[in-house]
């Protein structure tokens, strides 16, 4: 069975790669929650090689954010999907570029929308740990229950109800933004996909094809867009 290729790499496993000029190298800057509360500092990125891009920041996570002792949050129950917790020495979590924002003027990054609980609630890893599919998935659920945490006082303005009300208006209001789960448009991976696909014979080489597709649409939901990094034009 042929083994798949690893596509995901933190950036200092890269020789030849560094952050482009155009996007803002967040390393060593502190990540803030929602209410611009400190959880962690940037330590590494990582780099899908397929789409050539960091697609999640690596953050050291602050004691508070340990020390919670939440329950990493577990999704239905799947006995063919193994339990996370988390355990002593995984202080580490990763965050998807699309979901935070940055301050360049004082150096930050921050969440508009993930708050300290969340975050005590994601499965955490060591340092430089290998990053796997699964807990890319178990992170993405994590962090898409965050309308849930929306502190009080920014649900003022929605409809009144349930939870379920609460997180679809929250996602009204960012559409403009990319809301979880959007796909962006890219005719140009599209037309050069297909180009390339026509020209291969090799059975590996359709099951190569087939892997870098599934990344690239993996990678290419609103979670992972990376726009907000783009360094402004003076």
């Amino acid at each position: 069975m042929k083994k798949k290729e690893k596509y995901l790499y933190y950036l200092n496993e890269l020789s030849d790669y560094k952050v482009d000029d155009k996007y803002a190298d967040v390393r060593d800057w502190v990540v803030k929650d929602a209410t611009m509360r400190p959880i962690g500092t940037v330590t590494n990125l990582l780099v899908n090689k397929i789409s050539e891009r960091v697609v999640y920041l690596d953050v050291e996570v602050e004691p508070s954010i340990i020390d919670a002792k939440h329950d990493p949050y577990k999704g239905p129950a799947n006995s063919e999907v193994r339990e996370f917790i988390n355990e002593k020495g995984e202080n580490h979590i990763i965050i998807p570029i699309g979901l935070v924002d940055i301050n360049m003027a004082e150096e930050y990054v921050f969440t508009e929308e993930i708050d300290h609980k969340t975050f005590a609630e994601t499965k955490r890893i060591r340092r430089d740990t290998p990053i796997v599919r699964d807990y890319e998935n178990a992170v993405l659920d994590s962090y898409g229950r965050r309308y849930v945490h929306t502190p009080a006082n920014r649900k003022a303005d929605a409809a009144e109800g349930t939870d379920e009300v609460v997180r679809e208006s929250r996602m009204d209001k960012i559409k403009d933004r990319h809301s979880i789960g959007e796909y962006r448009d890219d005719d140009s991976f599209d037309k050069n996909f297909k180009a390339g696909t026509q020209q291969r014979s090799n059975e590996n080489d359709r099951d190569q094809a087939y892997d870098e597709q599934a990344e690239r649409e993996f990678y290419g939901r609103s979670e992972f867009d990376d726009s907000r990094f783009h360094r402004k034009k003076e």
